[in-house]
């Protein structure tokens, strides 16, 4: 499970001073401190939700840095940046597009789909597939085209 790895990484960073590590590392555990204890949540949360949690702060600091970009705050956009780098140490390698793009062919052949009308149902299959390996909007745009 990640938490745990998350705790002793906490540790870690704490002693080597590490600031940009420990924000990224307290981004993380309270992101997943917030989910435990969100209603209708279980007692555990599976790695694959911790997987998903963890995509979300990296999709939330992508468009916080985009911005920060296009208002030349270079400091920010370091700081949103190093945070990215930190949450990616804890996710699966991400498949570029042309590995994703072979996968999305399996899942519509699997699935029957013959146009955009299937997407959603290509979509649910191949986010199952992908699930941390790929981002959701590169997912939409390969099933988009292949469909098209």
């Amino acid at each position: 499970m990640i938490s745990t790895t998350i705790d002793q990484e906490i540790k870690k960073a704490m002693l080597a001073k590490n600031n940009a590590q420990l924000r990224g590392l307290r981004a993380i555990k309270a992101a997943l401190l917030l989910a435990k204890t969100e209603k209708d949540a279980s007692e555990e949360i599976t790695e694959e939700g911790e997987l998903k949690i963890l995509q979300k702060l990296i999709k939330q600091r992508r468009e916080s840095a985009d911005i920060y970009k296009q208002q030349n705050r270079e400091d920010l956009f370091q700081v949103e940046q190093e945070e990215i780098d930190v949450i990616n140490q804890f996710l699966p390698k991400q498949l570029d597009r042309e590995e994703v793009a072979v996968i999305i062919e399996q899942v519509i052949k699997q699935s029957g789909a013959t146009s955009v009308k299937d997407m959603g149902k290509v979509m649910g299959l191949a986010n199952k597939e992908l699930a941390g390996k790929a981002d959701g909007k590169l997912i939409a745009e390969i099933v988009k085209e292949k469909l098209a």
